[in-house]
Formats: C-alpha cells, sequence, structure tokens
C-alpha cells in the first residue's frame, strides 16, 4: 500500500512530489511504474521500460519487483549507462547491479545490457541506440546525481539537444566521487574516467519519466535543477520544460528547497 506525498507543488511544467520518507517514496514511484507498464501491456501486449542503477533507486526497484500486478514476461529492459572498460562481473557493473537487485526477482521478457568494450565504443552506441529505437520506452525511471546529472550526461558535457540517442563520455569529477563514495568502488582511482550513456533526448523521448530523488547528499542538486535557470550545467533542470515527466522527493533530499 502506498501512502500519500507530505507535500506536492509544480515547478514550471514539473510536478513534484515530497514522501514522508524514501521507503514511501520508492513505494510510490513503483506503483506508478506499475501503471504504466499495465496501461501499456493492456494496448499493446507489451512494455518496454529503462531503468536507473544506484544506491538511490533501491527502495524503488524492491518495490517495482515486488508488485505482482506486472506481466513482466511482457516488458523489455534497458538501462542507461555503463563504464568503459569495466569487467562485466565487477560489483559497479551496471547491468551486474540490475541482475541483482532486480532481474534475478522478475524474468522479464528481453534485457538490453549495454557492453562496455573499449574496442567496440562506437558499434555499442550504434547498436544500443537501434534497440531503444525498435523498441520505444513506454517510461524510464531516473534520478539526478549529485551534480545534477541525468544519466552520465555530466554538466561539462550534457546537450540538451544531443543529435544522437547513446555516446561515449568522459566522467566529471564529482560524479566519479559520488561512485567512490557509494562504495562501488575501492578507491577514487579505480573509477573508470570514461562511459558509455545514453543521451537526454533518448531519456526524454520515453513516454512517461519518473525521476527518483531521495538522500541528503541530492538536495543541493534538487535546489540547483529546481531553483536555478535551466541549463545544461545543471542537467536535470531541463524536466521542469517536460509535461511528461515527475519528480519524487523524500525529505532529505527536499531539504534545501
Amino acid at each position: 500500500m502506498t501512502s500519500p506525498p507530505v507535500r506536492t507543488f509544480e515547478v514550471e511544467q514539473l510536478p513534484v512530489r515530497v514522501y514522508a520518507s524514501e521507503e514511501d517514496l520508492g513505494r510510490a514511484a513503483a506503483a506508478d511504474m506499475a501503471a504504466l507498464l499495465r496501461e501499456a501491456i493492456a494496448a499493446r501486449g507489451e512494455a518496454n521500460v529503462i531503468l536507473a542503477t544506484g544506491n538511490s533507486q533501491l527502495a524503488f526497484l524492491r518495490a517495482l519487483r515486488d508488485d505482482p500486478s506486472v506481466a513482466w514476461e511482457r516488458v523489455r529492459v534497458f538501462h542507461m549507462d555503463e563504464y568503459v572498460g569495466i569487467d562485466p562481473e565487477h560489483r559497479a557493473s551496471f547491468p551486474r547491479f540490475l541482475r541483482e537487485h532486480f532481474l534475478r526477482y522478475v524474468e522479464v521478457a528481453e534485457f538490453f545490457p549495454m557492453a562496455g568494450d573499449p574496442d567496440d565504443v562506437e558499434a555499442i552506441c550504434r547498436e544500443y541506440e537501434a534497440a531503444l529505437r525498435r523498441y520505444p520506452a513506454d517510461a524510464v525511471a531516473l534520478g539526478w546525481g549529485e551534480n545534477g546529472h541525468l544519466a552520465f550526461n555530466d554538466p561539462p558535457y550534457a546537450d540538451f539537444d544531443d543529435p544522437v540517442w547513446v555516446k561515449p563520455v568522459q566522467l566529471d569529477e564529482v560524479s566519479r566521487k559520488q561512485q567512490f563514495g557509494e562504495g562501488h568502488f575501492d578507491s577514487l582511482e579505480e573509477v573508470p574516467t570514461h562511459a558509455i550513456t545514453l543521451t537526454i533526448p533518448a531519456l526524454l523521448a520515453a513516454k512517461h519519466v519518473l525521476c527518483i530523488v531521495p538522500e541528503a547528499r541530492k538536495a543541493a542538486a534538487v535546489r540547483a535543477c529546481l531553483r536555478e535557470p535551466i541549463s545544461e550545467e545543471r542537467p536535470g533542470s531541463v524536466l521542469r520544460r517536460v509535461p511528461h515527466a515527475t519528480l519524487y522527493l523524500d525529505p532529505d533530499a527536499a531539504a534545501s528547497l
């Protein structure tokens, strides 16, 4: 059972919902996502979803995988980024993260893992973009990084009008420190310097965008993305002009508003 938000408001076109806890936030976002997937399956017999990874998504993924109302065998799952050159079995690999925290619990129609082979980056980008265009996303669940990034579209490299849907990027130092701080690597030096990411146009091409942002460490990014001008210097701010997006916060993430 989901709890209602304790606070709701809008910033331009973006509805913002603040929940009493991270668990409440996760359950509410999962219930909304499940409804969207059920709707797509009822209309077409299948659904396509893009899922984010990272510690901030765990409450949402737990609630979503436990929802018995979704016919997961009719759902295709994509994710949004991967490090270049990482061992696919490394604990920080994003396909591995999704397998451990979501896919081992539900049997989906198909999972599209993004490889991080450094010798084949351009081909990986082209092939993943082709799959995304072949199976347009009904919904995407994403978050904001500590620097306001969407996927790995960091402020120095984010492009609201990117001409491609998947591309290689150099990681901002803030992003690398965040990945180390979340415990995915044993040292900052171990964190890769480059990644492959879905671009902002690819993420926003989904019919529905669920932005899930708990935790105090995201409070500064939340304030910047909602209160400062829309800019590629704070990529998450673009959601304020996206009519099909919703932002889910907990009190810690909303503390600086």
